[in-house]
């Protein structure tokens, strides 16, 4: 970045004036003359370029991640992005398994918080699949799943590959108006949007920086869980209660010292 805004400065125009010297027939030029305005608005320019936040500070990102994507910082070490067509399907993946990050956080602080309340009676959220229904055996219940969310992947792709596909009548016995896309990745109508938020959705960059930083952060703290349950066997709730009784000596620091 600090190389591309040096760049910029060397190339910078500069409008000239022809001042007639009285002493000598050859005309001299006056430097800084002529439009100001002009260049004043070419330094502002300069300067939203150095402001543009990278995921490494004085970075210059690639040249297909220009920042028009939704929470893009130019992260991309291994170029995976540079094909257009794979950058689309990155896009999707990402929100995709940004929103199952933020159900998994929220389903797994919420009952983790009533079982040490003891207002429900529920195992540790890593003993959860090993419970046995009496409604259903499990190879019921994995059968069924398999069947609705291939089902509802597979339009999710369709509608990837051939945007708005999905919503024609007909294409989902009736329900396609309750259940149109914005766009792809953005499903509306008011079963799926029933706050009626992000309705523009081109111009609904906030939201959508929003949404991808938030499942961010729960894709993180996922990765947490899954750490913490592994080296300590209980859940985040009572791994905070035990760090709150003695937040100087009960750390991760000597949590996993202890552990090795």
């Amino acid at each position: 970045m600090a190389a591309a805004v040096e760049r910029g400065f060397l190339v910078q125009p500069c409008p000239l004036s022809f001042v007639s010297n009285k002493n000598t027939s050859r005309p001299s030029f006056a430097i800084g003359h002529g439009k100001p305005a002009r260049a004043r608005g070419f330094a502002r320019h300069v300067a939203q370029a150095q402001v543009r936040p990278t995921w490494l500070p004085g970075l210059d990102p690639p040249a297909y991640l220009d920042g028009s994507l939704a929470g893009d910082f130019g992260f991309d070490p291994l170029g995976l992005g540079e094909d257009p067509e794979s950058l689309r399907w990155y896009v999707q993946a990402e929100l995709v398994h940004a929103r199952f990050a933020m159900l998994g956080v929220a389903g797994i602080l919420l009952t983790d918080l009533l079982r040490v309340t003891g207002l429900l009676s529920v195992p540790v959220w890593y003993n959860a699949g090993a419970v046995k229904f009496g409604f259903a055996n499990t190879e019921t219940l994995l059968t069924v799943q398999f069947i609705l969310m291939g089902f509802v992947e597979t339009k999710r792709y369709m509608d990837f590959k051939t945007p708005g596909s999905q919503a024609k009548d007909g294409s989902f016995f009736g329900l396609e108006s309750a259940l149109e896309g914005l766009e792809p990745g953005y499903p509306g109508g008011p079963l799926l949007n029933p706050l009626g938020l992000a309705k523009d959705i081109k111009n609904a960059h906030e939201w959508k920086l929003k949404e991808i930083k938030n499942g961010r952060l729960a894709m993180v703290a996922m990765l947490g869980f899954f750490v913490q349950a592994s080296v300590t066997h209980v859940g985040p709730i009572d791994n905070l209660l035990e760090h709150l009784s003695n937040p100087w000596h009960r750390t991760i620091v000597q949590t996993l010292a202890n552990s090795s």
